[in-house]
């Protein structure tokens, strides 16, 4: 059975300034405050990585259409997903082109609050 990939959040609420991460060690990333999470969790995102796990999109195109949106904010999406180790993006050539094939590298993530 493979290993199974996890992603590990922590909020961190401080006094009123926000940061996009902290990164720290092991696939571990420190939020401070909750408005930078909601940035990286947000109903959009959610349905991108539905999509690419039911619907298994053949490049960021073919999912910009199954998701209805434009490509320019689905690739952003990506990238930003893509920062935080939630997908990659697989080069596959096709006759004279590159394409860029989403897939997900994590199984789960864990969220913790610390008050």
């Amino acid at each position: 059975m493979p290993k199974k990939k996890v992603r590990e959040i922590t909020i961190e609420e401080s006094k009123g300034s926000f940061s996009i991460f902290k990164k720290s060690k092991s696939s571990k990333y420190n939020f401070t405050g909750m408005a930078a999470l909601r940035q990286l969790l947000s109903n959009e995102k959610a349905r991108i990585l539905h999509t690419i796990k039911t619907e298994n999109p053949t490049s960021i195109y073919d999912l910009a259409k199954k998701l209805d949106r434009g490509f320019k904010s689905v690739s952003d999406d990506l990238k930003l997903l893509e920062r935080f180790g939630f997908i990659e993006l697989i080069q596959e050539k096709t006759k004279n082109r590159i394409r860029h094939k989403p897939t997900i590298v994590v199984d789960s993530i864990t969220i913790n609050i610390k008050l």
